[in-house]
């Protein structure tokens, strides 16, 4: 019996705003382009460092639910090494 390959999971939310959580202070947020091999497109997105703004990722998470994304990138590029985990803006529970 021939299988065929499972479309990458990721492929649904294209063209829907996501949340890419880092290990470190970063959070990206934006709406899901492109799926590559390595790397993730991301569009209007927000790259926000919780260093520099002294909140934690889930207040600014809450905050981008409920009052919408700050865009501060047309397109960004992130490499899926650095990608903790992803989810999408609207299933942030507030």
């Amino acid at each position: 019996m021939d299988r065929a390959a499972p479309l990458d999971p990721l492929e649904q939310w294209r063209g829907r705003i996501v949340i890419l959580d880092t290990p470190g202070p970063l959070i990206y947020i934006g709406t899901l382009g492109d799926l590559h091999a390595d790397v993730l497109l991301l569009h209007e997105a927000d790259v926000h460092d919780t260093q520099d703004s002294g909140s934690t990722k889930e207040y600014y998470i809450a905050q981008a639910r409920e009052l919408g994304v700050r865009t501060n990138r047309a397109t960004v590029v992130v490499r899926k090494q650095i990608i903790a985990s992803i989810s999408l803006l609207e299933d942030v529970r507030t």
